[in-house]
Parts: C-alpha cells; sequence; structure tokens
C-alpha cells in the first residue's frame, strides 16, 4: 500500500482543504483519507444540481456521516449557462467551472488552504475537458499525484473497510446525451428516472446507462446480463419508460461502454490544450 501512504503525505501538507466531493468512490476516499489524516481540518462540499443523480445525493450524505467528515451542499447553476446547456463537446470545462468557482469564494470563507478533487491516474487517459478547468483554478488531485488508478481507488477503498468500495461509476446526468442535444432539467429528471427503474431489474452494483437521444432511450448493461435481463417482464419495463416520455426502446447489443458517446471525438487528443 505504497500509494496509499504516499496519498496520505500529499494531504497532509496541507493544514486545512475542502474536497469536491460528488459521492463517487474516488472523492469519497479522497474524502476518507482526509479526514483521517487533518481530522476537522477536513470539510466535503457536494454540489447539487439537476444533472447530479437523486441517490447520488444521498449516498453521499451516508457515506460522509459514516467517514465523519464535515459534509456542506451548496447549489450550482451549469445549466443556466448555453455554453453548457447547447451540450458542446467541451461541456465538462464549463460545468467545473461552475463548480470550482462556486466552491472557490467558500473556501476561502473557511480558511481552506486548496481544494481537493477525485481525478485519478486513468481519468488522464481520457477525454475530460474539466481537468483544464480544475487546472486553471489551481485545484489539487491527490490521487493522480500519487499515480493512483480507478482499480487502486478501489483497492484501497476495500482495505480501509469502505462498504461503497464497489460502487459503478455513476458520471453526471448530462453525459447520457449526445454531443449537440440541448440539455434541460427535465431531460436529465427523465433520464435519471429511467436509470431507477432498470436497476429495478438488475443486481446491485450493475454498470449501466440508459442513452436518450431524442425520444429514444437505448438501454446499456454487461453483455453478461443480456440473458437475465430477457427473463423480466419487458412489457412492464418498456411500459414504464414509455410512461417518462421515451417513444422507443432498444438494447445495445455492444452492452455497456464507458465514454461511448465521445467515440465521436477520436480526433480529438485527450485533455490536449485544445479543450
Amino acid at each position: 500500500m505504497e500509494k496509499y501512504h504516499q496519498l496520505k503525505q500529499l494531504i497532509a501538507q496541507y493544514p486545512r482543504v475542502m474536497i469536491a466531493y460528488s459521492g463517487g468512490i474516488d472523492s469519497t476516499l479522497v474524502a476518507k483519507v482526509a479526514y483521517d489524516v487533518l481530522q476537522d481540518q477536513a470539510i466535503a462540499v457536494t454540489a447539487n444540481s439537476p444533472s447530479l443523480f437523486p441517490q447520488d445525493l444521498e449516498e453521499a450524505q451516508t457515506q460522509a456521516q459514516t467517514i465523519g467528515i464535515k459534509h456542506l451542499i451548496i447549489n450550482t447553476h451549469e445549466l443556466e449557462d448555453p455554453r453548457y446547456s447547447s451540450n458542446p463537446p467541451d461541456r465538462c470545462y464549463f460545468c467545473k467551472s461552475e463548480l470550482y468557482d462556486t466552491l472557490r469564494p467558500l473556501s476561502q470563507e473557511l480558511n481552506c488552504s486548496v481544494i481537493l478533487d477525485g481525478l485519478n491516474q486513468d481519468d488522464l487517459q481520457d477525454y475530460r475537458p474539466g481537468i483544464k478547468a480544475a487546472q486553471e483554478r489551481s485545484v489539487i488531485s491527490p490521487l493522480a499525484q500519487a499515480g493512483i488508478s480507478k482499480l487502486e481507488v478501489r483497492q484501497i477503498s476495500q482495505f480501509l473497510g469502505l462498504p461503497w468500495w464497489n460502487k459503478p461509476a455513476q458520471p453526471c446526468l448530462s453525459s447520457r446525451f449526445p454531443y449537440g442535444e440541448t440539455i434541460t432539467a427535465a431531460k436529465l429528471q427523465r433520464v435519471g428516472q429511467a436509470e431507477y427503474i432498470l436497476r429495478q431489474y438488475l443486481p446491485p452494483h450493475t454498470e449501466l446507462r440508459v442513452r436518450s437521444v431524442g425520444d429514444s432511450a437505448r438501454i446499456e448493461i454487461p453483455p453478461s446480463l443480456f440473458p437475465l435481463l430477457l427473463q423480466q417482464d419487458l412489457l412492464t419495463l418498456t411500459q414504464a419508460l414509455r410512461q417518462l416520455g421515451f417513444k422507443n426502446i432498444s438494447l445495445d447489443l455492444e452492452g455497456f461502454r464507458s465514454g461511448k458517446l465521445n467515440d465521436i471525438l477520436k480526433d480529438h487528443k485527450p485533455n490536449s490544450n485544445e479543450t
């Protein structure tokens, strides 16, 4: 656990920290280690907005309470920025800009010396325009600095006895829409409700997405779970999704793959200065 000890040392150098805490396993590990090292000098802050899955906010609160860290909830308003709501390929840059521009004055008010995020080493190889927004605002990424991958985040979380170590990744709900399709609060709520319904038909911790394209819903689950889903009452499932406003429901035969909607951006270099 050399990287775990390195992570503790990286965080311990700061007298008081604020964690941009989404409730995902990455930022939760940072919050856990920050609290273990700094105790009351660590504060976790979750940004609540329509792009956050409602259950994720509840889980973030529960996890923070379990850790013992002070937890604050703020509201962000990225949907009011047309550069975000128009859903361009660099949408995430404007989302993270709103987040950190909201956190910065709060961190100063609370005398926090630095803001930490949950970026891990693997994220640096993906197309993530939000990284630039964080770098521009001097946000620190201790997991990435310690060279900790997503798998190692789970391993360290399990080593620390965190019950959510195998929690599936849950990126913001805006990632369910193809670039160029306008995002609204109603659309975000609809796709969030669709995924909540779908989860009732599958085992806990299943990696899944409901991709929303216009009034069509495309279900992505691991191919190994196709037989299980097809044994379910699909008529009830499709009726429930149609009640949300989806007219066409399909199963993606390729199965779940994180970042699938980024395929059209293959000519982009991940995290290049262009983003």
